[in-house]
This record gives C-alpha cells, sequence and structure tokens, in this order.
C-alpha cells in the first residue's frame, strides 16, 4: 500500500466478524478495498496483506495509485460486483 499522511487502519478480518488487528494503510487504498470486497470475503479469503495485494482488481490499482503523490485522493464508485 501507498505510505503517506493520508493514512488510517484496515481491520484484516472485519470487526463485525470480531477482527482486531489493524494495518495502517492510505485511505484510498482502504476505500478501494472496501469497494471492491465484502466483508464476508475479507473474513474467508483476504486476511492478510499478501492476499489482499494478490487480488486482481485491488493489483491493479496499487499499481495505478503507487505513480500518485502520498497525498493524492479520488473518490471512485462503488464496484457493483461487490453486491452480488
Amino acid at each position: 500500500m501507498v505510505p503517506g499522511p493520508s493514512v488510517n487502519e484496515h481491520h484484516l478480518v472485519p470487526r463485525t466478524y470480531g477482527g482486531r488487528e489493524t494495518v495502517t494503510m492510505h485511505r484510498i487504498c482502504h476505500a478501494k478495498i472496501h469497494a471492491v470486497l465484502t466483508e464476508q470475503q475479507l473474513r474467508d479469503h483476504y486476511r492478510d496483506l499478501d492476499s489482499l495485494r494478490g487480488h486482481p482488481d485491488l493489483a491493479a490499482f496499487i499499481r495505478w495509485v503507487r505513480r500518485k503523490p502520498p497525498e493524492f485522493v479520488d473518490g471512485h464508485a462503488t464496484d457493483k460486483r461487490r453486491r452480488r
């Protein structure tokens, strides 16, 4: 994830499922994770940074956002596939 001044905490396992461990990440990376994946997917398949980085949509986003300045903030639409 992109380090920088605009960061917040992401629960690796969602709090609704008892998750306590957090990682610090760029705010728009955090927003993208929740736009692409459901809490159930996070709980069952994406419990660590390596698995998150391996998701095709998130990997493409990371490649794109790496070229932006650390303070870059972008509003992006929710991915409709998330709601299936």
